[in-house]
């Protein structure tokens, strides 16, 4: 075992990497896993013959702190019609293993749309997995509507006089805040060169609900880098992985700056 590498990227096989860090070291993992040969990433090869899922989760939670939490952000490709579920058995998967499915969230966009025969696909999975019950929860508040007016928000079973129980209403106020819904919608503005990132946004929610400051972020498929990047920017410690050497590159000149440049 050797000591993390915190604050630095680190070029090579996940796998291989992760495999020499300390058991129960990382607080907090939030990545975007390559999906279903969508794209052929370094010397023509697609993902699938660079990565393998089931080494990867079970680093990922030999690596996780009890009450870590790994946020996984997949999709599925569509192939000859339907849709490959390869992103529901690997939330199967992770489960077997012993992680919690702490919540099944979604990440809305507003990518321009496809042409098929059927309705266009603007979400993506973004799994949140738990060592236990996640040590921190820091929940993002949003305004709520008819703040102030009363509303039936509970239910629940009162026993009659005959014995048989009926449903009861409680009339409660509505709050002007409340936690946000876990459905989350990002604009995609980027155009830059690597082709899957996911918005700065959306790992800066993620990493400001589930650490703290000073936690360690590990995103094992560090790709643009935006995990690590919001990491340093909300005041905890980041570990980056991947193996592109040219967007490893890319990544240290990048988190060399305060501002990431991603034409360059």
């Amino acid at each position: 075992m050797t000591d993390l590498p915190i604050n630095s990227i680190v070029c090579g096989d996940n796998v291989e990497v992760m495999s020499s860090f300390p058991e129960d070291s990382i607080d907090l993992v939030v990545t975007s896993c390559p999906y279903d040969d969508l794209r052929t990433y370094s010397a023509g090869k697609s993902m699938s013959e660079l990565w393998d899922f089931e080494s990867v989760a079970q680093q990922l939670w030999r690596v996780i702190k009890p009450g870590g939490v790994v946020v996984w952000v997949v999709a599925d490709a569509t192939i000859n019609g339907s849709e490959t579920g390869t992103s529901f058995r690997q939330a199967l998967r992770f489960m077997e293993i012993g992680f919690r499915l702490h919540d099944t969230m979604i990440y809305a966009s507003d990518k321009p749309p496809l042409t098929h025969n059927r309705y266009e696909q603007c979400w993506e999975f973004m799994f949140v997995l738990s060592k236990g019950k996640p040590t921190a929860f820091n929940p993002l508040m949003e305004k709520t509507i008819n703040s102030g007016k009363r509303a039936n928000s509970r239910t629940f079973m009162q026993k009659s006089s005959d014995g048989n129980y009926t449903p009861a209403h409680k009339s409660e106020p509505v709050a002007a805040t409340a936690y946000r819904r876990n459905i989350w919608l990002f604009n995609q503005s980027y155009d830059g060169k690597h082709p899957a990132p996911f918005p700065e946004a959306l790992a800066r929610d993620h990493i400001l609900s589930w650490s703290n400051e000073g936690d360690i972020v590990l995103d094992p498929f560090a790709g643009s880098f935006t995990t690590c990047k919001m990491a340093r920017l909300m005041w905890r410690r980041w570990v980056g992985i991947e193996v592109n050497p040219e967007y490893c590159e890319i990544g240290k000149r990048r988190m060399a700056q305060q501002v990431f440049d991603f034409s360059s």
